[in-house]
C-alpha cells in the first residue's frame, strides 16, 4: 500500500494567490461539494492534513478531496 498524497500548505496555496478551497465528498457516488474560504487554516497545515476531519453534509461519510479554488484565485499586483 502506498503512502497518502501530501498536498501543498495553506501557505504555498496562498502564495499563488488563491483564497478558498474546493471541499468534495470522498465517496465517489455522493459527489456532493463545496467551496470554503481557506483563511480559517494556518500556514504551515497542508490540504491534506485536513481531508479526514471533514463529515459530508449529504451522506456523512468522513474524509473528503481538498484542493486548491482556482477560482478565487487573486491577482498579483503588475510590476513597474
Amino acid at each position: 500500500m502506498s503512502a497518502p498524497v501530501q498536498k501543498i500548505t495553506f501557505a504555498e496555496m496562498r502564495a499563488a494567490g488563491v483564497r478558498s478551497v474546493l471541499v468534495y465528498c470522498s465517496d465517489y457516488r455522493c459527489s456532493h461539494s463545496m467551496s470554503l474560504d481557506a483563511e480559517r487554516w494556518a500556514d504551515d497545515i497542508r490540504l491534506s492534513d485536513i481531508e479526514p476531519r471533514f463529515v459530508c453534509a449529504a451522506c456523512g461519510r468522513r474524509g473528503a478531496d481538498i484542493r486548491p479554488d482556482w477560482d478565487s484565485l487573486q491577482p498579483r499586483p503588475k510590476r513597474r
